[in-house]
């Protein structure tokens, strides 16, 4: 299965379903109205997430994008304890990325996926 069919992003606000996989909350912060049995995530590994100096500058700025990837793949390069649990759960199935972002091309989700199907090709 390739890399991107394995790493599907969903809004957190859309409703679980079968076909996500193993699903993994990538945001730092909790989403706004959302209880916690209503995500269905298999973890909320916080410190994948963008730093919060990193997401503040961002501030969804979608002139800043090209420079927020750039940094958030340094900050990823430098924690591969944060996202190796995704890793390895997309070398077994299919995996979500669950993102609260309103903006479904610049949030870090997007980023997230790009990385890590960058790191599953060269496994």
């Amino acid at each position: 299965m390739p890399a991107r069919e394995r790493i599907r992003l969903k809004r957190a606000y859309e409703a679980p379903e079968p076909a996500d996989g193993a699903r993994f909350l990538v945001d730092r912060l909790w989403p706004r109205g959302i209880q916690k049995s209503a995500l269905e995530i298999e973890a909320w590994p916080k410190e994948v997430a963008p730093s919060d100096a990193l997401r503040r500058w961002f501030g969804h700025d979608p002139k800043r994008w090209p420079e927020f990837e750039r940094r958030y793949f340094a900050e990823l390069e430098g924690n591969e304890s944060a996202w190796r649990q995704i890793a390895d759960a997309a070398g077994r199935g299919p995996v979500t990325l669950v993102y609260a972002a309103r903006d479904p091309e610049h949030n870090n989700a997007v980023v997230l996926r790009r990385y890590l199907e960058g790191k599953l090709k060269r496994r």
